[in-house]
């Protein structure tokens, strides 16, 4: 922990990455509430794991097209929206087929994804860190797209929050009150799918859902409104990926994985309490 701080001070890859570790926090609080709020959790999955075929398709433009302008990053935001376009409007348009349609974005992006890593000349050691999570290897462009893009989930989130909140909780009424429940369901879609690229930077594909949900869980503990969850997991996940940064660096493990462990253990240990101190009540 010394060591970690005491270069903390001095590296700036470190403080790139604590930084983005804060900024991811922000909007994984705020949608991830949305998302847990609203069940989507598999939803989120699927645009996790659909972003690979963005970024595959972006790195083997970099290389054999020599599109250097084209971050494997972007490639992650266009995929990850058209996955949650194409779930939204089968969600909506026939239910029968959620599943289904579902699975099929899961599996096909992360096989395009795989099909052009495989095509791509050489070790692809980039679209690895973003598979398992490098948040050691953000630049400061990078830290420039993610906080455009936290920026855009911060305002549009608080900004629709009513309308959010009546679509998460009571679609019926909400349609009733006149809401344009097709629109926000959509809309938070394509909010949850920059989230997860978001997220994909911190702790990579494989673990976005951890992240997006268990410091909404810990949070759900002690709150009953959904605006007070937002606070609470959006300091939880701060918490988390300083720590893990933290935990990880004198053993040199990796970031990510070391900080889904802890949100784990947090939550775990949480729930129990919460049940044991009920018990007790009782």
């Amino acid at each position: 922990m010394g060591e970690f701080l005491l270069d903390l001070q001095q590296q700036t890859f470190l403080q790139y990455a604590v930084l983005t570790g804060l900024l991811a926090s922000i909007a994984c609080g705020i949608i991830g509430s949305y998302v847990v709020t609203r069940r989507i959790t598999y939803i989120a999955g699927a645009i996790a794991h659909s972003v690979l075929a963005g970024m595959g398709a972006a790195r083997y433009c970099q290389v054999v097209c020599h599109w250097d302008w084209l971050h494997p990053l972007y490639g992650a935001i266009i995929s990850a929206l058209i996955a949650a376009v194409i779930i939204g409007m089968v969600s909506l348009s026939g239910r029968q087929r959620e599943d289904t349609i579902i699975g099929a974005v899961w599996a096909i992006g992360m096989a395009i994804g795989i099909l052009f890593i495989f095509k791509t000349p050489g070790y692809n050691e980039d679209l690895m860190s973003y598979l398992f999570g490098n948040i050691l290897m953000v630049s400061s462009d990078d830290l420039w797209l993610i906080a455009g893009l936290d920026a855009i989930v911060v305002v549009v989130g608080l900004l629709f929050y009513k309308q959010f909140l009546a679509v998460c909780f009571d679609e019926e009424f909400a349609r009733l009150r006149g809401i344009r429940v097709e629109f926000y369901y959509i809309l938070l879609l394509c909010l949850t799918a920059i989230t997860v690229v978001l997220l994909v930077t911190v702790v990579g594909i494989v673990m976005v859902i951890a992240l997006l949900t268990l410091p909404v869980a810990v949070a759900g503990v002690f709150s009953k409104r959904l605006w007070h969850m937002m606070v609470l997991s959006t300091l939880f996940t701060i918490l988390f990926t300083t720590a893990g940064l933290a935990l990880s660096y004198g053993p040199n493990l990796p970031a990510g994985a070391v900080t889904i462990v802890l949100a784990g253990a947090v939550y775990l240990v949480v729930i129990v309490g919460s049940r044991v101190f009920r018990t007790r009540r009782l």
